[in-house]
């Protein structure tokens, strides 16, 4: 039976394994295969200034220099919807084309959402011997959990295929698959996805508050065990320290105002729901373009907030560290980011590792990705267009991908009164992938 073969992994049966420090991984290059380096959307400015400022890309840049390559697939993507919301998965052809040449023994799905990328992955792999899905978010574990057994109850691969899921943040992937085999970290794993930002079960709740649609508290926690919530740092946190969040993280240009205009509401008994800070959003947003302009306003502050209650952009950093230091030699890493950000710390991470025996004692600034020489794309792998050669490894995507003009329009989100929807946007997704190869992987755990 299925139930067989999904295994649940249980916090009391995994080992401690710390991440390594940050001067400890600056010390020790040769832990760390083919880290590799990739494009962040943004665009550069002509001095260092600039650059420390960067804007998102717009729109039309974007696709000009990004677009992926792929026929889009419709009957696939509505195949692995999520089949109680209907949501398709971010980038689904891609992220198959980016695995489709390995014989994927093990994989790792880092965010399993409604496991539409993991059900795909399973299928088109019959060669998967090992699958492990992660999600921080009880809740859609268990839906998740639900779908990969009806998935592995019809599976013909028998007791061949074994499947565990746990509840778990991805920066504990290493604790996570030494609970799996303890063998396993020494022989790698052979891909793993990271689909990072929120989930659409998460943005369709309300009584989450992560959307500025419908009324709920403001929680805005991914994982519901945790204490900080986007009330306490409204209503308690010192006002320099909002504005830090707004300013560095919703990259918000009115960061100063809006934080003045919620000092000022605290003196009235604060802010408790997602509602009161739309308002207060679209009050401070009165001249910045009708409806569209605040409710542009309103996104940067949401994300700025929910970035700050999850610590999105420290745990990403420590979680691409432990990724790569899981992946066999010849394995890949295909990640999907959602926004400048998250973007830059991809780049930079991968950047910092790559060229580390250079950097250890270099104060001089970091080379870009830009710089790095390319070369020939495989004709079997036509999606990975200007690949990079590193020291320790392989850019597959020197520029992240961006997902086809077809599933951007099936993806949009509206917004409106029931009678007359707007637009907020489509979802402008990134894929990065990198390859990694090692002579001898022992030696990296000496």
């Amino acid at each position: 039976m299925a139930s067989r073969r999904l295994f649940a992994l249980r916090p009391a049966c995994l080992p401690s394994l710390p991440l390594p420090s940050a001067r400890f991984r600056r010390g020790r290059a040769d832990q760390h295969r083919c880290l590799a380096a990739s494009a962040a959307a943004v665009v550069k400015g002509s001095n260092k200034k600039k650059k420390e400022h960067a804007t998102v890309v717009s729109p039309d840049r974007l696709k000009k220099r990004t677009r992926s390559g792929a026929k889009f697939d419709r009957a696939l993507y509505r195949r692995y919807a999520d089949p109680v919301r209907d949501h398709v998965p971010v980038m689904l052809g891609e992220v198959l084309d980016a695995f489709r040449s390995l014989r994927l023994r093990s994989f790792v799905d880092c965010t399993l959402g409604a496991a539409g990328h993991s059900a795909a992955i399973v299928e088109a792999h019959p060669e998967l011997e090992l699958y492990v899905g992660m999600d921080m978010d009880a809740s859609i574990h268990d839906q998740a959990r639900a779908r990969i057994e009806k998935l592995l109850a019809v599976d013909s691969r028998g007791s061949k295929l074994k499947a565990y899921t746990h509840v778990r943040n991805f920066k504990y992937i290493k604790s996570v698959l030494g609970g799996v085999d303890e063998n396993l970290l020494d022989v790698g794993v052979n891909g793993i996805l990271m689909d990072l930002g929120i989930s659409s079960m998460q943005v369709d709740d309300s009584t989450r508050g992560f959307s500025v649609q419908g009324d709920g508290p403001l929680d805005m926690r991914m994982n519901p065990q945790a204490s900080l919530t986007a009330e306490e740092i409204l209503n308690s946190w010192p006002a320099a320290e909002v504005g830090k969040v707004l300013r560095e993280y919703g990259e918000e240009s009115n960061w100063q105002f809006i934080q003045n205009q919620i000092v000022e509401a605290r003196a009235q008994g604060g802010l408790h729901t997602t509602d009161e800070l739309v308002h207060l959003v679209r009050r401070a947003s009165s001249n910045s373009g009708g409806r569209q302009g605040w409710i542009k306003t309103a996104t940067r502050v949401f994300q700025a907030l929910r970035i700050a209650v999850n610590d999105e952009l420290q745990t990403l950093e420590q979680a691409l560290y432990a990724c790569f230091d899981c992946l066999s030699s010849g394995g890949r890493l295909a990640v999907i980011s959602f926004h400048s950000l998250e973007d830059r710390i991809v780049k930079q991470t991968f950047l910092d590792i790559i060229e580390m025996s250079d950097l250890e004692d270099d104060d001089s600034e970091r080379p870009s990705v830009e710089s790095m020489p390319e070369i020939e794309t495989k004709d079997d792998e036509p999606w990975s267009k200007n690949r990079v050669q590193g020291k320790q490894g392989i850019i597959l995507t020197k520029r992240p991908i961006t997902a086809t003009t077809e599933e951007e329009i099936m993806n949009r989100r509206v917004s409106g009164d029931g009678h007359r929807p707007q637009t907020i946007g489509p979802i402008y997704s990134l894929l990065h992938c990198t390859e990694f190869h090692m002579l001898d992987r022992m030696a990296s755990r000496i």
